[in-house]
């Protein structure tokens, strides 16, 4: 586990295949006033990292983005029967087998005691996603709209088409764009607006995404160049 600031960690987790393309994963875990854990996009859950996590305190609070990061949600929460499971409604509908809190969208849950903002990233009928802020270390936390992957882990990573792919999708360094085919897809280009300026107006200092080089600091204009597809 990865101190980012006070009461707020992230935690690298295993390659994946998407697709046949290689994507690293990540999660986050906030403190709640409680006392309790909301766990963001959780990852491949070793000893270990429930050791490192059971440390930290109990997970409530289990969270998937968008419809894309729920493949760990089932063991993390045979681990902590207790554990609450949130979503998009986009997720609840792809895993049916699970038994969630009512769908997210504008509005955080009180039990995650106001340390944590919501917007809703919409617009598209291939995928939506939930941006959140923590507030007190002032960390915007995305999942899929913005990937940074860096020319080590591409050459690594992504051979021959895939890497130029990269290039051309815009999902590297210096740009940090979500894929070309979602961008492609937003008909309603409001209503995703709308939810990036409401993170921007949050001025976050940080910007941890889940697939690529996280930003440590400025990321008020990390976040303005990697939606200026949108913007």
């Amino acid at each position: 586990m990865e101190p980012i600031a006070d009461n707020i960690w992230l935690a690298e987790g295993p390659i994946v295949s998407f697709y046949g393309f290689p994507y690293p994963t990540r999660m986050v875990v906030v403190r709640l006033p409680d006392g309790t854990l909301w766990v963001w996009s959780p990852v491949a859950l070793t000893p270990a990292l429930r050791e490192a996590v059971s440390a930290l305190g109990t997970p409530a609070h289990l969270v998937s983005p968008n419809a894309i990061h729920h493949l760990f949600l089932s063991e993390w929460k045979d681990a902590w029967p207790d554990a609450k499971l949130w979503g998009p409604q986009t997720t609840i509908r792809k895993r049916s087998d699970l038994s969630f809190e009512p769908p997210l969208e504008e509005t955080p849950p009180p039990a995650w005691g106001g340390v944590l903002a919501l917007a809703w990233f919409r617009g598209s009928p291939f995928l939506d996603e939930l941006f959140f802020v923590h507030l007190p270390s002032k960390t915007a936390i995305l999942a899929d709209a913005s990937e940074n992957f860096s020319e080590a882990f591409l050459s690594a990573h992504w051979s021959g088409w895939k890497h130029r792919l990269a290039r051309v999708w815009g999902i590297v360094e210096g740009k940090g764009y979500a894929p070309l085919e979602w961008r492609l897809s937003f008909f309603r280009r409001e209503a995703a607006r709308g939810a990036v300026r409401t993170l921007i107006a949050l001025e976050p200092e940080r910007v941890i995404m889940a697939h690529g080089q996280w930003q440590r600091s400025g990321g008020r204009a990390y976040l303005e160049r990697c939606f200026a597809w949108l913007l």
